[in-house]
């Protein structure tokens, strides 16, 4: 592995152990298993039409394709961390952020993740996002503008690492 960019990938710990465990399975199990597939197809001959020796070159390009994503997030994985918060804290990965919508007053909450991790149905949003990228600039007890599709203003109102 030797993928390092200046990318960095902002994993959950568990995330980042999913991917470890698929990086190995891949590298120590599949791709022997296509190895040796590729093998016997080989064995039987004519490559032309070989349906069995087609099948098993494309299975080893989806693998080695997975395998060098894996290679990529792995190298540059940053795994998200607790940190204390002040008033006038950074607000990045790992914060779960209590907001209100002053247009409507309406309360959430959210936790910014790394794209990975993001699950915007329930609550964890990429740090890419427009609302996660407002956020950064803010602090507690600041209105911001969020520069969404519609935009909206928001006012941070707690900030929790957890």
């Amino acid at each position: 592995m030797n993928n390092k960019s200046n990318e960095t990938i902002y994993l959950a710990q568990e995330t980042l152990d999913k991917y470890k465990a698929e990086y190995y399975e891949l590298v120590n199990v599949k791709r022997v298993e296509v190895q040796q597939a590729l093998k016997e197809a080989r064995a039987q001959g004519d490559l032309s039409e070989n349906a069995e020796y087609d099948a098993a070159r494309d299975l080893q390009g989806v693998v080695e394709a997975r395998i060098r994503e894996l290679e990529r997030i792995i190298e540059n994985a940053q795994v998200i961390k607790t940190q204390s918060v002040t008033s006038n804290s950074a607000i990045g990965v790992g914060a779960t952020v209590t907001y209100k919508i002053e247009e409507t007053g309406e309360t959430k909450q959210v936790t910014i993740m790394g794209v990975h991790d993001s699950d915007p149905l329930n609550g964890k949003i990429s740090n890419e996002s427009p609302l996660a990228l407002a956020l950064a600039e803010a602090n507690i007890g600041e209105s911001i503008e969020v520069d969404a599709i519609n935009k909206y203003s928001i006012r941070v109102i707690d900030v929790v690492y957890k």
